[in-house]
């Protein structure tokens, strides 16, 4: 199947990242899927492979031919040679590889070596310590800005973005603003450090466990009860009498990609808590592209809750790398240009925002991890800074 699918994505010149982009998953899900024929447990596999054969179709490629492959293939056996791949067009060629040695790379640790060569105080890339470390582009601030109403007036909102993007600081920042100005909201947040897409594979997270969740933070003495008409009946009183006691309540999910579609359907009935008209309970789902896949207008089990969550989504750097970095650096109290020329700017965003339309890959934690390594390289060749040909070694 996966040799298969790549073949069919070569004859049709379809970027590997575009057919990303338009079926709601990330690169890196995509090329699992191609080289391994896996998909992360958080994927409604289903819908994915519906979603690729759709688009496939929409833009003249043979559809069947990857579903067929699958179907068809039988036990490997360990004397049997390899599936040799079909000849590719050189155009082709090229820009799948060009997608290939765009791939992210992985952690970098800045080196003491690199730190004293540029006179750093700090890591730039440290997490933020307070609010003043956490960069706000316009579009970030208005993520963050739909994040913070949500959950002191209510309102049922998905921030997705790619791994690195930043949600978690999002969240974190936050919390913490709610906890600064003593704001009288009280966050709910369900333990999701175990919990997986699928039963088979793993814990799935579900409704009791999150009505669980808002008693142990509404009413933390209050004694659970045990069945569960009693409980969400109880879990109903709690809520509203904090809300009289003046109390906001919001309910934030992270890892929300890996919901199972019933959780997904059953916070609906969570929103629909009130108190005469007065929602109880706001929540906030934090997610990768997966999660926009599940809440797809195309998926009927979900179409109840798609028509009442407002999808906000992190968009990548592009037009705010140099601001980005000046931030940064500017924690280290040492100025972008005493580290990066112009040029190595304008090479770390050609390295991070492959050509022709792939998706851009310029999201905080990748260009962290392509500037620590550029920052060690120069350091390690002793160059006075970081220079483009630094940038496109790394």
């Amino acid at each position: 199947m996966t040799l298969q699918l790549k073949a069919v994505l070569s004859e049709a010149r379809i970027p590997q990242g575009r057919l990303a982009a338009a079926v709601g998953i990330s690169r890196p899900a995509l090329n699992g899927l191609i080289n391994h024929g896996h998909l992360p447990t958080g994927c409604d596999h289903a819908a994915v492979r519906s979603a690729i054969t759709q688009y496939l179709v929409q833009h003249g490629a043979p559809a069947a031919d990857w579903h067929l492959q699958e179907q068809e293939k039988g036990p490997t056996c360990v004397n049997t040679p390899a599936p040799v791949s079909p000849p590719q067009d050189p155009d082709t060629a090229t820009e799948i590889n060009d997608e290939e040695e765009s791939m992210l790379l992985r952690y970098q640790a800045l080196t003491p070596q690199a730190r004293k060569h540029f006179g750093l105080s700090c890591n730039p890339f440290a997490d933020p310590a307070s609010a003043e470390d956490v960069f706000l582009s316009p579009d970030i601030r208005y993520v963050r800005e739909s994040m913070h109403q949500v959950a002191r007036h209510g309102g049922f909102a998905a921030v997705i973005g790619e791994s690195g993007a930043g949600k978690s600081t999002l969240r974190e920042e936050m919390l913490d603003r709610i906890q600064r100005e003593e704001q009288a909201v009280i966050v709910i947040q369900p333990y999701v450090l175990a919990s997986e897409g699928s039963d088979s594979v793993g814990k799935t997270l579900r409704s009791h466990h999150i009505a669980e969740a808002i008693m142990t933070a509404v009413a933390p003495l209050a004694k659970v009860k045990s069945s569960p008409e009693a409980r969400f009946h109880q879990l109903h009183g709690a809520l509203r009498d904090s809300a009289r006691a003046g109390h906001s309540h919001v309910l934030v999910i992270e890892e929300a990609h890996s919901l199972p579609l019933p959780t997904l359907k059953h916070l609906k009935r969570f929103r629909e808590l009130k108190d005469g008209l007065r929602p109880l309970l706001s929540v906030i789902l934090i997610g990768q592209p997966e999660l926009a896949l599940k809440l797809s207008e195309h998926n009927p089990e979900v179409r109840e809750v798609v028509q009442r969550i407002e999808i906000i989504t992190l968009q990548p750097l592009d037009n705010e790398l140099e601001g980005y970095l000046q931030h940064r650096f500017r924690r280290a109290q040492v100025p972008l240009e005493k580290v990066m020329d112009r040029g190595a700017i304008d090479a770390l965003r050609a390295k991070l925002v492959p050509a022709r339309g792939a998706g851009s890959l310029l999201y905080p934690l990748a260009v962290q991890n392509a500037v620590t390594a550029a920052i060690n390289r120069a350091a390690a060749l002793g160059a006075p800074i970081v220079t483009a040909d630094v940038i496109r070694g790394v």
